[in-house]
């Protein structure tokens, strides 16, 4: 079973063979990996991913973004992890000035339809991924392309607060913005699909608060929902293996809408903002899950870590889970902390496969070797 298959099934809700994926949710916190550096994680794989973030913020973001992934992969070939091909699709939106009327949409809405050509032409989509593409079709690694929703852009442009009385007082500016955003992605994701069929799309929407949703079901299926009906089809007709949406804090309120317009599954799901994926499960048995581990239980120590496990084991052992941290992993976690979870995690994923796989990793070594 290659790694692409392994993912499929354990998303899937199948029986893989050997084990079920073994995955991280997010890339690791810069602050994290500093800290890890210290503690004995090799500066190579540390110093790679901190010269990357170091020239985002120097200069203009990448629209069409593979090379996080060529820092993740490191991380995760050391852990021992499945190698996972992260490709992050931006539009010239989100890094604008925030809107305060109409012109202002419409003077940047010229602005953005001349970049878009420049900044995501046919040519640059074919000659990133072209190194993604052979690889993924052996199933060497699966592919999980990240894009911006229709929450997140119009709060980007707007402003929070403004956002938020936005759908009052601007209804029909967000409703052109969203539909802007749609046939965007409709135009350029037929290409990159055509080209590397993705087995997770996952949409950034951060909607929720400790608190709940920011918005209500029915500003939700008017503003958001409706542009996710559109989108969720195409993207399952160019092959999309699974369509998840990322969110932080408590959304369930609003599940039962994002079902509705064809979401399968959610991540990170926040364990501290009061998410618990045994109960959402109980309520959605279809529902698919990728995250929901308590980043804090790793901070913790291995009899947090153990409990957490035990926690989320018959959720593990149902499918349609591929256990990671809720959010990324603190500072405050000690580096043998994590080999420990994730010597755990492949413990836990052999439960949810038809045999066991016992092949030792660079983490393991590591942690034998601060423990001897």
């Amino acid at each position: 079973m290659t790694t692409r298959e392994r993912e499929n099934a354990t998303l899937d809700f199948a029986k893989p063979e050997m084990r079920g994926a073994v995955q991280e949710t997010f890339f690791h916190w810069d602050r994290t990996t500093m800290r890890w550096k210290e503690e004995g994680l090799p500066a190579e794989i540390v110093d790679a991913y901190l010269n990357y973030w170091a020239d985002r913020r120097a200069g203009m973001p990448l629209y069409l973004d593979t090379e996080l992934s060529e820092c993740t992969e490191r991380f995760e070939r050391f852990f021992g992890l499945d190698p996972i091909k992260r490709i992050f699709l931006n539009l010239p939106l989100s890094y604008r000035r925030r809107l305060r009327c109409e012109d202002d949409w419409q003077e940047l809405r010229r602005e953005v339809e001349a970049d878009i050509p420049r900044v995501l032409s046919d040519e640059i989509i074919r000659t990133t991924l072209e190194r993604c593409t052979e690889g993924h079709a052996r199933g060497d690694y699966s592919v999980r392309i990240a894009i911006e929703g229709f929450f997140w852009i119009p709060r980007t442009l707007f402003g929070i607060e403004e956002h938020l009385y936005a759908f009052y007082d601007h209804p029909r500016m967000m409703h052109e913005i969203n539909e802007f955003v749609l046939c965007a992605y409709l135009d350029r994701l037929d290409k990159i699909l055509d080209l590397t069929p993705a087995d997770v799309v996952y949409v950034l929407e951060d909607l929720s608060g400790v608190n709940g949703p920011m918005l209500s079901p029915a500003l939700f299926d008017e503003f958001i929902g409706a542009y996710y009906a559109k989108l969720v089809p195409f993207l399952k007709k160019k092959g999309v293996r699974n369509v998840f949406v990322d969110t932080d804090g408590n959304f369930v309120k609003l599940i039962s809408n994002f079902m509705d317009v064809g979401v399968e599954g959610f991540l990170p799901m926040d364990v501290n903002a009061g998410v618990d994926i045994v109960q959402v499960r109980e309520r959605f048995p279809q529902l698919k899950f990728i995250g929901g581990f308590n980043k804090l239980c790793i901070e913790s120590g291995p009899r947090a870590i153990d409990r957490e496990f035990e926690r989320l084991m018959p959720v593990i052992r149902q499918g349609g889970y591929i256990p990671g941290c809720d959010h990324q992993v603190t500072p405050l976690t000690p580096l043998d902390n994590y080999l420990y979870y994730v010597g755990r995690l492949k413990d836990a994923m052999e439960e949810c496969g038809s045999a066991i796989d016992t092949v030792p990793s660079a983490w393991y070594h590591l942690h034998m070797r601060n423990n001897v």
